[in-house]
């Protein structure tokens, strides 16, 4: 696995962690702990796509405004292939 696919995964992982947890706090809002774990996995996304954008390109429009020259097109598109 390159390390361009490697860092997909683990951002999948963590966006079904957090995907998770959000529907876990939809039925226990009030637990501070689930809250607290939440809060750390989606500082570790926003790091690892920020690491992402900065390699290769931005996954969301969001993250467009990095500091490598990219332009409209220049990532696959989903249908590619690149996502299997």
């Amino acid at each position: 696995m390159s390390a361009k696919e490697q860092l997909l995964l683990n951002i999948g992982i963590v966006d079904f962690t957090m995907t998770d947890l959000a529907e876990f706090l939809d039925t226990h809002p009030q637990d501070g702990r689930a809250l607290e774990y939440f809060k750390h996995y989606a500082q570790i996304k926003k790091q690892l796509c920020r690491e992402f954008s900065k390699k290769y390109y931005p996954l969301t429009m969001a993250e467009a405004e990095c500091e490598k020259d990219w332009s409209w097109g220049n990532a696959p598109l989903p249908w590619e292939g690149v996502c299997d």
